[in-house]
């Protein structure tokens, strides 16, 4: 078992497509792993062993037939418990969808499965993916694999968690403000949020909305690059396509920061608070990239903008997707959320015409910065992972935190440009937490940035770094739920 955890998700596929290991004992692997460690961190919520098994044997059927497999063939992965998997629970953390068994997957589980993944359950979220830090009235919280008394971050903690612990190699989530990123950061692992379109987003709601992306978590950057090849291309439901396909990820990433313009900052340019604790492992880091060749400079885009951007679109976003179950539910709906909610509701047309002009200065801002430097370097992540019983952190730095967004901005502001960024590992505060960088490149320019990180992630190998939690350590708010819908 130790020796199939250990793989990439390209290991992996290449072991089953060679009869090395099958689809069946890389599932018992996987499963195995949720029942060892998952009382710990309580990333994985539901688990669905017989359809899995049912997948995985069709799996090993194909291998044995000597036809063509497909690019994720075998693999197993739990997925983000706000995507729909068709046939299993999928409760977007609302006591609203406890029980609800979707007839029909989303766009992005959809194309996994075609590629050929073994979906195996759910990993845990926050209600609705609201806010970093995941917990809900129905699963409990997720905690850190470090320190499992810790936030493993959100939206997409629980996949993060499940990364870090070897559980799977490879997942996907989502990142509306940092959903990605900063579960990676607090997680020690790589989290990557596409240019608009790269993986189509569509939404009963809205089938242009730009805000939100879908993007992969893996322990390595070429596992990253291996989904994007698997699952990225158009949609007749998201026009016009994004000018990037799977075939530009396909093929080896070869990491290269060989006379790359870096600019770096530390606050955004804009006063963000940032502890100290992450600010010491980033600037000791900033070397490796220039011993790598790159020209590091202390310079950020003008994101003066940024927040009003960010704040007008979630709230319009969070009116029209939730306003209706707020206003049926809203007892059953965290605080977050109704605010969330309410802040939509209250925008008037002067808001939201000051936030359509801030969006136009910010997007000049974004090229003018990117006609002098090709990579962006910030935290990503304000904070370090703190203490899983809070909602989230008061303050930061000695700054307030008034609302749930506050202690994200690192996150959100850079959300709002619509830009690819991709969060990596970049080291370990003294007490052995996780810190990343978050990298931003120009739009559309997905590859060269998964090389970049590749680069500083050849030089760093914070990737060989794993938790280390054994059987029943920490204490997971809930217990597993295993259900095997039909």
């Amino acid at each position: 078992m130790d020796e199939i955890l250990g793989m990439s998700a390209a290991e992996l596929v290449g072991a089953i497509r060679r009869g090395k290991v099958s689809a069946r004992e890389a599932l018992d692997a996987h499963l195995e792993r949720i029942d060892e460690v998952n009382p710990a961190v309580n990333a994985v919520v539901t688990v669905d062993p017989e359809h899995a098994y049912d997948a995985a044997e069709a799996a090993d059927r194909l291998t044995v037939s000597g036809a063509e497999t497909p690019p994720l063939h075998g693999l197993p992965m739990t997925h983000k418990d706000t995507h729909a998997v068709a046939g299993t629970r999928s409760t977007s953390g609302s006591p609203i969808f406890a029980d609800h068994v979707p007839e029909e997957d989303d766009l992005v589980i959809a194309r996994l499965r075609a590629a050929g993944v073994v979906a195996t359950g759910k990993s845990n979220v926050p209600e609705f993916g609201a806010g970093s830090h995941t917990f809900n009235e129905v699963f409990g919280t997720t905690t850190n694999p470090y320190d499992p008394t810790l936030s493993a971050g959100g939206s997409s903690g629980g996949v993060a968690a499940a990364i870090a612990l070897g559980v799977q190699p490879l997942g996907e989530g989502s990142d509306v403000g940092g959903s990605l990123r900063i579960p990676a950061s607090f997680c020690g692992v790589v989290g990557f949020r596409p240019s608009y379109g790269v993986i189509p987003s569509p939404t009963p709601i809205d089938d242009q909305a730009w805000l939100g992306r879908t993007g992969p978590m893996a322990r390595e950057v070429s596992d990253i690059a291996l989904f994007m090849s698997a699952v990225s291309g158009p949609s007749e439901r998201v026009v016009p396509a994004a000018p990037l396909t799977g075939d530009d990820f396909s093929g080896p990433i070869v990491g290269d920061l060989r006379g790359v313009r870096i600019g770096w900052s530390p606050d955004l340019g804009i006063g963000v608070p940032v502890e100290p604790g992450v600010l010491d492992v980033l600037t000791r880091r900033l070397r490796v990239f220039e011993e790598a060749g790159a020209v590091v400079e202390e310079a950020a885009p003008d994101l003066s903008g940024a927040d009003e951007v960010f704040l007008t679109t979630r709230a319009l976003g969070f009116a029209a997707a939730l306003g209706p179950l707020v206003r049926e539910h809203r007892d059953l709906v965290k605080p977050e959320v109704v605010w969330n909610v309410e802040t939509g509701w209250a925008l008037d047309s002067g808001r939201i015409i000051d936030a359509t002009l801030a969006r136009t200065r910010l997007a000049a801002a974004v090229r003018d910065f990117h006609s002098r430097y090709d990579l962006f370097v910030s935290p990503a992540a304000q904070v370090v992972p703190f203490d899983a019983r809070w909602r989230y952190p008061a303050s930061v730095d000695g700054v307030e935190t008034p609302t749930y967004l506050d202690w994200m901005r690192s996150a959100c502001v850079l959300s709002a440009t619509g830009l690819p960024v991709l969060a990596v590992p970049a080291g370990f505060t003294r007490s052995g937490l996780p810190v990343g960088f978050q990298m931003a490149a120009d739009h559309y320019r997905d590859v060269e940035l998964l090389r970049f990180a590749k680069a500083f992630e050849d030089r760093t190998r914070c990737v060989d770094r794993r938790p280390d939690i054994g059987p029943g350590e920490g204490q997971a708010a809930r217990p597993v739920k295993t259900v095997a819908a039909g």
